[in-house]
């Protein structure tokens, strides 16, 4: 298989590798994060500038057409950066989402927003007892004339306090855990009857708990699991990516700290048992790489069961290199590491919300034995 970048790609990773290094500094990360909506409303007007906002869309819904290598070059610059503006919640997350539920004239109504950065948007899925099962929905949906009138409470919904519209699953027929019967809506942010609750995450980001008293929504899909299974699935092939941007962050930065920390009157890079940790970082770093271009490249896959396969396969890789990383910058670079003062502790929060996301190593780990192992069962 060929993992060069074609010129395009390489042109992107080179723009958006050049607005990260230059507009998204340690310190001015801490200022978007100090803004109103907890990240920079200039900034999220750069990325649609940029196309950045429109690159996963197909040109025919007013997007950039761009695929999956696309999506894995800007989320791992991102993750390099550290960045705070609701891209995933509202491009891979939702986005992906739309592409897969709505008709094409919504569509077409909805995209040129979304790329021209005038429209967020949030996905209301999980609930507080749900855990990581995507069936377990009792928020209701009930038939209303046209509309549906949703009762319930979502939580964790990311992004959710700066949504313009909220995408939200109910349960339209069956039981708790019945695969069938779950629909996805489309819902005004300020609609009456929705409440918001926002609040900062541990890694900096934003959520928010969303409680649906009477809400009026238009139904998008009546049997939207399917849907959602994969656009999570595309959407954990994006935090992979990410995931490797920020592992990346965490060893250059630990590599820069042992070059530059003298003690005993030299570089304690020069010791060679730091060498050999160093190293070690460098081999779960690129392990993990492999497996997020593998997640990318398998996200499309249609068969669910191939595709489920892979990206619990990748997410394993990515949540076992994650905490070995995160854990050896900050142990390398001893109690500076723990300071809020200093980025590597925030690199290692998200790290941490990255691997908690859809399901952290331990419940990837047997949600692949569940289905046989990466190639299946044999024998």
């Amino acid at each position: 298989m060929d993992f060069d970048l074609s010129d395009e790609q390489r042109l992107l990773k080179e723009s958006v590798d050049r607005l990260i290094l230059d507009q998204y500094q340690f310190q001015q990360r801490k200022q978007y994060m100090a803004e109103p909506p907890g990240f920079s409303a200039a900034m999220w007007s750069r990325f649609a500038e940029q196309g950045l906002l429109g690159l996963p869309f197909p040109e025919a819904q007013g997007g950039f057409g761009g695929g999956r290598i696309e999506t894995m070059i800007v989320t791992e610059a991102f993750g390099r950066g550290l960045v705070v503006e609701p891209y995933f919640a509202t491009v891979i997350l939702a986005g992906g989402l739309l592409r897969r539920a709505a008709d094409p004239a919504l569509l077409a109504a909805l995209v040129p927003q979304i790329t021209a950065g005038t429209l967020k948007l949030a996905f209301a899925h999980v609930e507080r007892h749900s855990r990581y099962d995507l069936a377990n929905v009792t928020t209701t949906a009930r038939k209303d004339g046209v509309d549906y009138v949703l009762n319930g409470a979502k939580s964790v919904v990311l992004h959710g306090d700066a949504a313009d519209k909220l995408l939200i699953t109910a349960r339209i027929s069956g039981s708790t855990m019945d695969r069938d019967g779950i629909g996805l809506f489309l819902v005004d942010a300020g609609a009456r009857g929705v409440m918001r609750r926002g609040y900062p995450t541990q890694d900096g980001l934003r959520a928010a708990e969303v409680t649906l008293t009477g809400v009026r929504g238009s139904v998008l899909s009546d049997n939207a699991l399917p849907s959602i299974e994969h656009a999570i699935d595309e959407a954990i092939a994006a935090l992979c990516a990410e995931a490797v941007g920020t592992m990346q962050a965490m060893h250059d930065l630990t590599l820069e700290y042992l070059k530059t920390r003298k003690q005993f009157g030299r570089p304690i890079g020069s010791f060679q048992v730091l060498q050999h940790r160093s190293v070690d970082m460098l081999t779960a770093l690129e392990q993990a790489r492999s497996m997020a271009m593998f997640a990318a490249v398998m996200a499309d896959e249609e068969n669910p069961i191939e595709r489920r396969r892979a990206i619990a396969a990748a997410k394993v890789q990515i949540g076992r290199s994650g905490r070995h990383i995160g854990q050896e910058a900050v142990q390398l670079h001893g109690g500076i590491g723990m300071t809020m003062e200093y980025s590597v502790g925030h690199y290692f929060k998200r790290m941490t919300m990255i691997d908690q996301l859809y399901g952290d190593a331990d419940r990837q780990l047997a949600e692949l034995a569940r289905l046989g192992g990466l190639f299946g069962a044999t024998g």
